[in-house]
């Protein structure tokens, strides 16, 4: 695994303990890594109904299998 230090004010270190402490999170990375992947799962989600609202009001055309893998593709790869 891969290292890297950031900096961050006081502030936000006593906040990123005090949710260490009370979330149950091994250490400040553990919880760091969580938030990370949180806003990842976000911004998949964003994507997908961004395309999703994108297909509704394109044009209609017929649903195929092709059609139902690429989007599981897409909602799994969050691209």
């Amino acid at each position: 695994m891969d290292s890297m230090n950031i900096s961050i004010p006081e502030k936000l270190k006593t906040y990123v303990d005090e949710q260490v402490d009370q979330g149950g999170y091994s250490s400040a990375s553990e919880y760091i890594r969580e938030l990370i992947r949180a806003d990842e799962k976000t911004k998949a989600q964003a994507k997908l109904e961004a395309l999703l609202l994108e297909g509704l009001i394109g044009e209609t055309t017929p649903w195929t299998e092709a059609d139902s893998q690429r989007l599981l593709a897409l909602a799994a790869t969050g691209r």
